[in-house]
């Protein structure tokens, strides 16, 4: 089984954005796994999916208004391209986990921001 780490951060709506990421996820072939609040700007999932199905997924992601950082992009682009290139449908049959961490940049607020650079390294 394969894992991908996957930033990402939304100025929009955190209710909005994981209802429409929720819903498109499922409908693109995803279990999510776990929900978990990591702060009270930052969410995390753990999706598990068939290879087949990264396109859609990948999809869904940007299309539930994420934006990724670059090196999300480029590891999803690698598994469509690995998707694309897949010799045997037992390849587009293995299980990959993803682990989404969403950053709502709309709720951090000037306290939160003092709250973190005063917290103890």
């Amino acid at each position: 089984m394969q894992a991908l780490e996957i930033q990402s951060f939304s100025y929009d709506g955190r209710a909005e954005i994981l209802a429409a990421l929720l819903s498109g996820l499922a409908d693109g072939g995803g279990w999510v796994l776990d929900r978990r609040t990591l702060s009270p700007s930052m969410v995390e999932l753990r999706v598990e999916a068939q290879l087949r199905a990264i396109v859609d997924l990948y999809g869904a992601i940007v299309a539930a208004g994420l934006e990724l950082t670059r090196s999300s992009h480029l590891a999803l682009t690698g598994l469509c391209t690995c998707r694309r290139n897949a010799l045997r449908s037992a390849d587009l049959n293995q299980l990959l986990t993803l682990r989404i961490e969403i950053s709502f940049l709309e709720d951090i607020t000037l306290h939160s921001l003092l709250a973190t650079a005063a917290a103890p390294a």
